[in-house]
């Protein structure tokens, strides 16, 4: 085993991509071994994306909190009926998207839960009462809402067919579906995606795949802490990069480390400590292709900046300045000067991007020719001075 892992660190500090039996065999790394593979995963983050770390200025939109799943780390989904439950109008759509376009957001944010015309009639009640016959549609209403306003939509909306990804690509810059784990065991009883038939690994492994036959920019990402091993999240990670490498559209993977909240089943579980995480950060690093961005949300590592950027990361993800994350309500977002100045205190630059990456803009099929104009006006925007006018306000 010894040798293994060592010609396993060799590969990895020469720059080879990592075959998967390599990666497993680095998935408990600790040690000076653990030192050896962030050094890694640093060395080929700057040899690809340079000294320039990255961030979308969004909108967070939640369009409904209404979910069948039960998963037992969520504290977004509700039922009908439930304090807390909320779909989103039409007139709270405009007003959110007003105030980021001042605000100079770059995307919108189209987050919700899975499949709730499917478990709720009353959510079809909803949905029938703003005159939508699906949420597909009333998405698709959503996304023209912000495309007017000059911000580019990205949805996260769960599960969904190829026909609606299609339509949704319509009036989407990219999609996005986090796997979360490539684990069937996790949905095993007492697991935390037992009563979450929607998370079940070959269904969102499969809907990953169809988004690359439908070249669609695709976001996509792990959850660290909710009971799989080392080795899964590994697994997870080859799995995404197999995928990415028949159809070359995952443009990024996000390495989410789980925090306990009171309300949930995991209230008491234990959180993934700083180790666990830059360990699958730099890994992520290390198994992904180049091109792929690996992110991790710096509101749920506060004070960990510098780990974070240390073990390979190239992107901070989506960060509003006008809305809180509805996922992680008590994780506020940190304020972009400051997290300017801890990225430079690293000895790096911080800047926004767009919620598609340049890479695709150009390349034939991944953009929809309805929304090349957008993008082209988005990208232009794409600066620092209208987000410091309002932090500054």
């Amino acid at each position: 085993m010894e040798s293994t892992l060592a010609c396993a660190l060799e590969r990895a500090a020469s720059g080879e991509a990592l075959a998967d039996a390599d990666a497993i065999a680095l998935a408990d790394a600790h040690g000076a071994d653990l030192g050896a593979l962030i050094r890694s995963a640093a060395a080929q983050r700057d040899f690809r994306w340079g000294r320039r770390l990255t961030f979308s200025p969004k909108v967070f939109l939640p369009v409904t909190n209404l979910c069948r799943n039960r998963c037992d780390y969520c504290s977004f989904r509700r039922s009908p009926g439930d304090a807390g439950e909320w779909t989103m109008t039409p007139d709270e759509v405009a007003a959110a998207l007003d105030g980021a376009r001042d605000a100079g957001c770059l995307e919108a944010l189209l987050c919700l839960g899975d499949k709730p015309e499917v478990a709720f009639s009353a959510y079809r009640e909803t949905l029938a009462g703003l005159g939508q016959a699906t949420t597909v549609d009333y998405l698709v209403e959503v996304a023209r809402m912000a495309i007017d306003r000059g911000i580019l939509p990205h949805t996260n909306a769960g599960l969904l067919t190829s026909d609606e990804m299609a339509h949704l690509k319509e009036v989407n810059a990219s999609l996005g579906l986090m796997l979360e784990s490539a684990s069937a065991r996790l949905c095993e009883p007492g697991m935390p995606h037992h009563r979450a038939p929607d998370k079940r690994p070959e269904k969102r492994l499969a809907m990953i795949a169809e988004a690359g036959r439908l070249r669609i920019p695709f976001t996509t990402g792990i959850l660290v802490g909710i009971g799989e091993t080392p080795r899964e999240r590994v697994e997870a990670l080859l799995a995404i990069r197999a995928i990415h490498r028949e159809h070359h559209h995952v443009q990024e993977v996000i390495v989410q480390n789980f925090r306990a909240r009171p309300e949930v089943v995991m209230a008491d579980a234990p959180e993934p400590g700083e180790i666990d995480l830059v360990r699958t950060i730099a890994l992520a690093r290390l198994v992904l292709d180049s091109p792929v961005s690996v992110q991790a949300p710096p509101n749920l590592s506060p004070g960990a900046t510098a780990a974070l950027i240390g073990a390979g990361i190239n992107d901070f993800g989506g960060i509003s300045p006008v809305t809180p994350d509805y996922i992680n309500p008590s994780h506020p977002w940190p304020h972009l000067g400051a997290l300017r100045e801890a990225v430079r205190a690293e000895g790096y630059d911080l800047g926004p991007r767009l919620c598609i990456y340049d890479r695709f803009t150009d390349v034939e099929g991944f953009v929809d020719p309805r929304l090349g104009g957008a993008v082209r006006a988005a990208s232009a925007r794409s600066t620092w001075r209208a987000l410091e006018a309002r932090e500054n306000a």
